[in-house]
Parts: structure tokens; sequence; C-alpha cells
């Protein structure tokens, strides 16, 4: 299985709605590595490694995130997968 990497930078109402830890939760549901972080603008960032299927699941849920959540975009950047992850975390 070819592993890929996405890096995904997600706008809207994503900071302070638990939006990263649910995140964290979903990725390693699926079986995902790598983070979330937030970003100085507002976004969060998104970087997560493992099939490509794995990802378009997490692509999907992260156009919804937790409830409280109001997506409003999400960027995608296709990377290549180097495994420097082990699992997925949040980044403070």
């Amino acid at each position: 299985m070819d592993k890929k990497r996405w890096k995904m930078t997600i706008s809207g109402k994503v900071q302070g709605v638990y939006y990263r830890a649910s995140t964290e939760e979903e990725a390693r549901r699926l079986g995902l590595c790598g983070y979330a972080r937030n970003l100085p603008d507002g976004r969060v960032e998104v970087i997560a490694e493992g099939s490509p299927e794995e990802l378009r699941q997490l692509h999907q849920w992260c156009l919804e995130g937790p409830p409280a959540a109001k997506v409003t975009d999400i960027e995608v950047e296709e990377q290549r997968a180097n495994g420097e992850f082990h699992n997925f975390g949040v980044r403070y």
C-alpha cells in the first residue's frame, strides 16, 4: 500500500470548538499518523499520512468537524509521505 501525505488547512469557526481534539480522535480511528494544530490566523492545519482512502475519509470528516465548528473552506496539498509520525496528535 502506498502511503500519501496530505496537508489540509481548514478555515471557518474551527478554533475553540474542540476541532483539533476531535480530528485527533477521527484520524486515530482511521489509522492515520500526523497532527492537528491551530494557526495564528484562526485556521487549523492538519498533516496526515496514510492510505488515499483513509485520507479521503478524514477530509470528508473535516468538512463538518465537531458539532460547534463551522467549516467554510479546506485547502488540500498532497505531499510526499516520509513516515516521520508514529501516531496522530495535537500540537500546541
